[in-house]
């Protein structure tokens, strides 16, 4: 079958969407951080390395002409145009062609658009561009910026009510021989299904963000120290059995952890955070795939 064929075999039996004169994409994890391209009056929209794309991604891991969006009789749709690390919509490879809905995200190499065509498509977009100063793109969860300013709050919060407060922050073991033996795209599936798998068992008042690369940090609050280390062995257990995959070839991957509780007196983030690193850094020393508390 050919390409034109399974284009109109896949988006057959679609129901007709009033594309709005406003949709666009956005990008919302990459190089080209918070651009939006519109889709009116456009038959097709290009993304790739070359410098012919509409949309330009100079990244390794993006093929000279990637995919490109096609807009026709009010569908929009993506296609895969034969490259080397596939097009992704909402973490399922593109075969062929795929219509997009408002609220997809696009993944092309090492960058994530999201799609844009609701009622109002420019207060998504002024939604979307708020987002990425709390929400890292990639994971889903919050950023470094968002847990700074948090992490703060709390300190003052949990001091001035005499509450505990502890830090955890969590790292992938071995990350850089994944990312050089399996690719960046593996890499990032990784990061991205472990910020999902921890982050369903953080509680409300808790905040978890991806504090940079391979790293992540957890606030626990008014929480005693026997439970936050057992939540931690927990944690470091279901990641290391957890069946993590890329291109259905299996990825080991554990974690090293490290808390400590916040030093009485304590003012400054940087000191909390250096007390938590030690610990972590510790970890790594010990073997890694373990836990080390402040408080042992």
């Amino acid at each position: 079958m050919s390409v034109d064929e399974t284009l109109v075999t896949r988006v057959s039996g679609l129901p007709s969407l009033e594309l709005s004169e406003a949709a666009c994409v956005v990008c919302i994890y990459g190089p080209v951080l918070g651009q939006k391209w519109s889709l009116a009056d456009k038959k097709a929209l290009s993304l790739g390395r070359g410098e012919q794309n509409e949309v330009v991604l100079d990244l390794d891991n993006v093929s000279r002409r990637h995919c490109e969006i096609l807009i026709q009789d009010q569908i929009v749709q993506v296609r895969d145009l034969g490259s080397t690390n596939g097009t992704y919509v909402n973490g399922e490879e593109v075969q062929g062609a795929r219509p997009l809905q408002n609220g997809d995200h696009l993944k092309v190499g090492g960058a994530i658009f999201k799609y844009l065509a609701g009622g109002n498509v420019e207060s998504l977009y002024h939604e979307e561009i708020y987002r990425m100063t709390i929400v890292d793109g990639l994971t889903q969860i919050h950023n470094k910026r968002y847990f700074l300013e948090t992490l703060e709050r709390e300190m003052a919060r949990c001091s001035r009510f005499g509450r505990p407060l502890h830090l955890l922050m969590l790292d992938v073991d071995h990350f850089k021989n994944l990312n050089d033996t399996h690719g960046h795209i593996a890499g990032d599936v990784v990061l991205k299904d472990l910020a999902a798998l921890i982050d369903k068992d953080v509680r409300l008042e808790e905040t978890f963000a991806r504090y940079g690369g391979e790293e992540f940090a957890l606030i626990i609050p008014e929480v005693e120290e026997p439970k936050v280390e057992y939540r931690a062995e927990k944690m470091r257990k279901q990641v290391a059995s957890y069946p993590f995959k890329s291109e259905d070839q299996r990825l080991p991957v554990t974690v090293s952890i490290g808390i400590a509780t916040m030093p009485p007196g304590c003012k400054h983030t940087s000191t909390f955070i250096k007390a938590a690193d030690d610990c972590l850094y510790e970890a790594k020393r010990r073997g890694r795939n373990r836990v080390v508390v402040s408080w042992k």
